[in-house]
Parts: C-alpha cells; structure tokens; sequence
C-alpha cells in the first residue's frame, strides 16, 4: 500500500497549519504498509498545553475549510497533554513535549518511510529541544538569583 492524493493532501495542510501556530519539530510517517486503519501519522508537539488546544484547533479549522473533512475521533482533549484527530486516512497525535519525549512515538514509526512536508513544517524540527535549553537557563538563572 501507499499514501493516497488525499492522505498527502490531509497531512500537507495539517502540517502547514501546525507550523503556523509554532508547533516543534513536526514529522509524518506512510504507516499504510504496517496498519490497515489508516496511510499516514502527523506527529508534533508544543511545549504547553494551551499552545497544544491551539495547535489542535487550527488543524481542525483548516481540514474543514479547506478539504472538508472532519474528524471521526477526537481525543485527549481536556488534559491537552496529547491530542488525536482520527480523520481515516490520516492520523494526527500534537503532544504536550513532555510526552513527546516519554512516549517517543517516532521510535515506533522509526522504520516507515517519512513524508515529505511544507518547508515550513520540516523547520520545526529541533524545536523543541531548543525551548528546552532556554527554559532550563531561564531556570537555571532564576535560581541562581535566589541564591544571591
């Protein structure tokens, strides 16, 4: 099996739009060879959870204006700490990075192909462990200035 038009279409716009909110390091991978249920995972991840509710927003706003499509399945909503649209053919999961980290999804992914995304979806990547740099010198410093 392969992606179809509409899978690549589906995970494109939803990758443009998790861009345009900031979300970190945005990857999709064709899972059509090792699952039945659907062609392609969009996996990304935002360093808290109301960027997360805005990342998860501004996909769904955009599939339906521009493609028409809905998800079947939304969950993971009220934690916001990793959300899942199920729209068939694609399959998006944003997480909190926290989670990203610990449930390390691209692991289990590692060996299907990626897809290839917007330019501004693949500048995404590394992201998150910038933010994670920053906040730990933001810490860092807040405590040394504690100290003092």
């Amino acid at each position: 099996m392969t992606v179809t038009d509409r899978s690549h279409e589906l995970i494109n716009t939803a990758a443009q739009a998790a861009a345009d909110k900031l979300a970190h390091d945005i990857v999709a991978y064709d899972v059509s060879d090792v699952l039945s249920i659907t062609d392609a995972f969009l996996l990304a991840s935002a360093p808290n959870d109301r960027q997360v509710k805005a990342i998860v927003d501004e996909i769904e706003e955009r599939l339906s204006k521009e493609l028409g499509a809905k998800p079947v399945r939304r969950e993971g909503d009220r934690e916001a700490r990793w959300v899942l649209l199920d729209y068939v053919d694609i399959v998006v999961h944003v997480q909190h990075s926290e989670e990203r980290v610990f449930y390390a999804l691209e692991r289990l992914w590692k060996d299907c192909p990626e897809l290839d995304l917007p330019e501004e979806a693949k500048a995404t990547r590394g992201k998150a462990e910038e933010h994670a740099k920053l906040r730990a010198a933001e810490e860092a410093a807040e405590l040394e200035g504690d100290w003092r």
